[in-house]
């Protein structure tokens, strides 16, 4: 986010209230109920575990002496048993926080003090503004609730978000949880969601009203590694489908070469752990090359030392069980548990465990130690958030409560995030915005229209839900509504067409809200075809035939859905699409079509047309492979036709670039290890193409910078999202045909420019894995690509 525009946004929330502890002048919420809480004067406090002055791993470590085998065990599944005499209360470490509190997750109850909470746009939506300060504003609006909850007993501290699986195949049920297809983007949005949600770089007293300023007091102060929430990367990895065929997510097993593994599908955990610190990991129900995820021992050692995990390692729900159950990799229970533990997971969604442990020991497949090395990773998570540091109410976040939850800063942030991440995809001859002086009459038909489940997956209870429909009347003098399907999104007959027909027939102008919803797409449900469900087409070719003006077609949902019907008829003026937009989803609508806000959200994933259906959704390779006649995935690797491409979306003005400032060359000698300059000095021509990256011992001095300026050559202020995409020396087989390398979106006015700086990474941005999965950076011409515009960075030795 640009200097300029990231004022402005943070202007627009200066009298936000995330960080409310620090100078809390409401009543105190010591009258609600709150949690339990272990250490307890005057009989339980006592323990070298209560002693906030020793380390984490000393009071984790004196927890566990304390424990009797059995009581051990009762602790390695989610709902972990309360140890009465410790004072330890009963633990539930399951809930859920995609995109605001969820009641998936026992761990979170509604029905108590607090009945809702803020319900922000489903994931993909939020990617689609490419605004990473919006992504940790969100972050700590949810982890603000979610502490108030916890303060109030209605919900734990160990939540089990985000999900940065890459949205591999347009198919996919989930898709609508991710930030999209690019690993990149993924990564990014992961780094700013824990970095927000788990109190990173929180400060409080004084400042500036929005969290940055003031004394830090959370993630690198002291050493303790405090935590307000965990936060936990799911579903490591290579997860992406649900049910398809005869696969199921419970017994599918993702065969994934070791260069898609690093290249496509790892970037997103690797900056969750290494950028982002997140506390949690999550294995996935999937197996990876023939092993269940969450007995992959190598995958989750190479987390912890490579990439410097310090967390606790969770299965998915019953992931335990799928190991024996469904993907029949071990002959017993007991084996399955044992495979679990020893690769290093550390609790179990579910109740396997608790079932199963005890006669893994007795037939020798555990050891003691084996769970004493779990609870070690779980109680230091549970030390960082202070669970057995007293009375919580007592402690920094303790006066979070219902007036934090629900407040007119997270709405207004709900309804930002809708309003930024809308994508207007097409808009003939500037249809839109339309002019709100000059429409006497409105029709809005569809099947979504006036439906309030606007969050998608996992959502919670909205503070104030409200339709799509409920916004126009501010804007018409007369607006009129029809489902067109009366059997909703699925619009399995014509019947309702008629009614539809009608009201169309005798308005100024026409909005269909067609697409997708839960029943279409879920945790559980792919789709099979890419078209819209039931008569929806038919619904929008009908209205579109019987009125005088061209129709405005909004659509939901998450996963891409081949309308190039639409995307080619003149009838049809403009299509937007809003994902799941969440409880501000209608206000932010009626304001892009009616130029209250100029649209500046991009397409976070590849829109393939209905012949992507022919190619196996169990097929994980992501580059083509034309003998076979596969077209490769996502935009880096597909060679095929799109309905629309990842990083798509308009304006109402348009846009120039200009480059200020890029290297034409770089230099690699002097950065490279003094044992391999020898080998490279002795090499030239075409002997040497590229370097590995960790030959390189310098990769700070590689690092550049990209100055743009970005004209407005409109009339309309809006932001926009700049995009830098590199293109790789043309002689690499395998190599993407293009990547995202860096984005920022800024904000502009009317024929004014403004400028950004997006950072190059050499040794992370230019390079690539080889087919061993190794990461190399090509030497020669890098062309480095914003929108037309084109520049050459050429690495050399």
């Amino acid at each position: 986010m640009s200097p300029h525009w990231k004022s402005r946004f943070l202007f627009f929330f200066n009298t936000i209230c995330l960080f409310r502890f620090a100078a809390f002048t409401c009543q105190s919420i010591a009258s609600y109920p709150h949690p339990e809480f272990p250490c307890k004067p005057p009989d339980h406090h006592h323990y070298a575990f209560c002693n906030t002055s020793l380390p984490v791993a000393t009071r984790a470590q004196s927890l566990i002496s304390h424990l009797t085998l059995p009581e051990k065990i009762q602790q390695l599944i989610d709902n972990a048993t309360s140890v009465p005499r410790l004072g330890i209360p009963s633990y539930e470490w399951w809930s859920e926080s995609l995109h605001g509190i969820a009641s998936n997750g026992p761990g979170v109850t509604f029905n108590g003090s607090i009945q809702s909470a803020t319900a922000f746009p489903q994931v993909l939506l939020t990617a689609a503004s490419f605004n990473r300060s919006l992504w940790y504003l969100i972050a700590s609006a949810i982890a603000v609730e979610g502490r108030a909850m916890y303060n109030v007993g209605q919900a734990g501290l160990t939540f089990w978000a985000p999900n940065i699986n890459i949205f591999r195949d347009p198919r996919w049920g989930r898709g609508q949880e991710t930030p999209g297809e690019d690993p990149a983007v993924a990564a990014a949005y992961a780094v700013e969601f824990v970095k927000g949600f788990q109190g990173g770089n929180r400060r409080v007293g004084g400042g500036n009203g929005y969290g940055f300023g003031g004394k830090r007091v959370m993630i690198g102060d002291g050493g303790r590694d405090e935590l307000m929430l965990s936060a936990c990367c799911k579903h490591f990895t290579a997860y992406d489908l649900e049910k398809w065929g005869n696969f199921t997510r419970y017994n599918f097993n993702a065969v994934v070469s070791k260069q898609d593994l690093e290249d496509t599908y790892q970037p997103p955990f690797r900056s969750c752990i290494q950028q982002g610190k997140a506390s949690c990991l999550m294995c996935s129900y999937n197996a990876v090359n023939g092993i269940p995820a969450c007995a992959r021992e190598d995958l989750f050692q190479k987390a912890r030392d490579e990439w410097g995990f310090k967390g606790y390692i969770t299965s998915d729900c019953d992931a335990v069980a799928t190991i024996f159950e469904y993907q029949n990799y071990t002959k017993t229970p007991e084996d399955a548990v044992a495979v679990a533990l020893k690769a290093g997971m550390d609790i179990n969604c579910g109740t396997y465990l608790l079932r199963h442990t005890q006669s893994a020991i007795e037939q020798g497949k555990v050891h003691e130690k084996d769970i004493d090395r779990a609870l070690l990773n779980l109680f230091s998570v549970q030390i960082r958030l202070g669970i057995f540091d007293g009375d919580p109410i007592m402690r920094l976040f303790g006066k979070l409560g219902h007036q934090d939850v629900c407040t007119s800063e997270h709405k207004t942030l709900a309804l930002e995030a809708a309003r930024q991440g809308i994508v207007l995809l097409k808009n003939e001859k500037t249809f839109l915005p339309l002019n709100k002086n000059s429409i006497s009459s409105l029709a809005i038909i569809g099947p979504m229209a006036n439906k309030t489940e606007l969050g998608g997956g996992y959502t919670g209870v909205p503070c104030s839900p409200k339709s799509l429909l409920n916004a126009f009347p501010a804007y018409a003098k007369k607006t009129t509504y029809s489902a067109g399907c009366l059997d909703g999104v699925p619009c399995n007959s014509n019947a309702g067409f008629t009614d539809a027909i009608s009201i169309a027939s005798e308005a100024d102008f026409v909005i269909v809200v067609a697409g997708l919803d839960l029943s279409q797409e879920n945790e559980d449900r792919d789709r099979y075809s890419l078209l819209l469900p039931g008569y929806q087409m038919a619904l929008i070719t009908t209205i579109a035939a019987v009125i005088e003006k061209p129709l405005i077609l909004v659509l939901t949902g998450g996963g891409p859905i081949d309308v190039s019907f639409a995307k080619g008829d003149p009838r049809i003026a403009s299509i937007l699409w809003i994902g799941y937009p969440g409880e501000g989803g209608g206000k932010a609508l009626a304001e892009v079509i009616f130029g209250d806000y100029n649209p500046g959200g991009r397409l976070p994933i590849t829109w393939y047309p209905e012949s992507f259906t022919s190619v196996p959704m169990s097929d994980m390779n992501m580059r083509a492979d034309p003998s076979r006649g596969y077209p490769g995935r996502t935009y880096r690797f597909y060679t095929g036709d799109s309905i629309y491409r990842f990083g798509h979306g308009l304006s109402y003005t348009n846009f120039t670039y200009k480059l200020l400032s890029a290297p034409n060359k770089l230099n690699l000698l002097g950065s490279i290890k003094v044992e391999s300059r020898k080998n490279v000095s002795e090499q030239s021509g075409d002997e040497l193409n590229y370097i590995h990256i960790d030959e390189v011992e310098y990769c700070d001095s590689l690092i550049f910078h990209i100055q743009v300026s970005v004209m407005n050559n409109g009339n309309m202020e809006g932001s926009h999202v700049v995009m830098l995409f590199s293109r790789l020396p043309n002689f690499f087989k395998g190599a993407p045909e293009k990547q995202l390398i860096g984005f920022d979106r800024v904000h502009t006015i009317p024929y004014r420019s403004t400028q950004t700086t997006i950072m190059v990474d050499s040794c992370k941005h230019l390079s690539i894995a080889n087919e061993n999965g190794a990461r190399i950076l090509p030497l020669g011409d890098h062309t480095l690509m914003l929108s037309d515009l084109e520049h050459i960075v050429s690495i050399e030795t």
